[in-house]
């Protein structure tokens, strides 16, 4: 059954260290504070539980993977079941012997795991060499049929990819979340800051327009290494209208409250679906068209 009622969207925005157990330790404290101020949904960020192993290629970094099932994720299962609400996040995923991913999670009200998503996309940037640690996902675009609503959970440089939105939508996603972890570079931020961040803001309410749906975006806060994480975690409503925004640089919770009846009426005003020519598509397929 598809949930028609409005929910609260909480995205936890928080800074990390290098010990798992204490982010680990915050991030559920922030999901019982969240929980009493009415959240229903939550969203962590990209991998919460470590500092963010992607700024250089160093082999040590790999022992911040772990398997799932395993502590973290045993963790948010007990706090999803215990709260009565969804969680959704993303963890650096040991799979097998030299084989890892990016993988986010969704527990429903019971503690079940609902919902199993490897990033597809995958950068190799400055300080971001994620080429290196992470195989890309092969499950494709998953979506999670939770208590409160349908998901689909994309992961960071996921969310500059309308082709991954729109698939999550056509399979009935009412709420997209990404899990993030951006930032500026240290001689980028001048020049190209304001600019980097409207594209990132404008990229994702744009996913909410052309698809009629609510999306969130948890991102990281806080210095780590290189990188300066620019927070302003959000939540954008289906005609793209904010409905809540963090700051820059402190932790916080964002709620929202979506009302996932307006999906219908939105899509029924603005028919995006309706009118798409999928007879017409296949040269999206393709990589380059000379």
């Amino acid at each position: 059954m598809t949930f028609t009622g409005t929910v609260n969207l909480s995205l936890v925005q928080m800074r990390c260290s290098s010990s798992p157990e204490e982010n680990v330790r915050r991030a559920l404290a922030k999901i019982d504070k969240a929980v009493d101020a009415g959240a229903q949904i939550i969203c962590l960020q990209e991998v919460f539980n470590t500092h963010y192993p992607c700024q250089s290629e160093d082999h040590r970094n790999f022992d911040f993977a772990e398997p799932i099932p395993g502590p973290t994720s045993l963790k948010l299962s007990e706090a999803a079941k215990k709260h009565g609400v969804v969680i959704a996040c993303s963890i650096f995923e040991r799979r097998a012997a030299g084989l890892y991913h990016n993988t986010a999670l969704v527990f429903d009200v019971d503690g079940r795991q609902i919902g199993k998503y490897r990033k597809m996309h995958i950068p190799d940037d400055p300080l971001y060499y994620e080429k290196f640690y992470f195989t890309p996902g092969d499950l494709g675009f998953t979506i999670a049929q939770s208590r409160f609503g349908c998901l689909g959970v994309g992961v960071c440089w996921d969310q500059w990819f309308p082709e991954a939105a729109r698939i999550f939508a056509i399979q009935g996603a009412q709420i997209l979340l990404y899990p993030t972890a951006i930032g500026w570079l240290p001689d980028e931020k001048e020049e190209f800051g304001p600019t980097q961040h409207d594209a990132w803001c404008t990229s994702m309410r744009a996913h909410a327009i052309a698809n009629g749906l609510f999306v969130g975006a948890a991102n990281r806060t806080g210095r780590e290494g290189e990188l300066e994480f620019w927070g302003r975690s959000f939540i954008a409503g289906p005609n793209g209208q904010m409905l809540a925004e963090a700051g820059e640089s402190e932790e916080e919770i964002v709620t929202g409250k979506c009302d996932l009846g307006l999906i219908d009426t939105v899509r029924t005003h603005w028919p995006f679906l309706r009118d798409r020519r999928i007879d017409a598509y296949e040269p999206i397929t393709q990589r380059y068209i000379d």
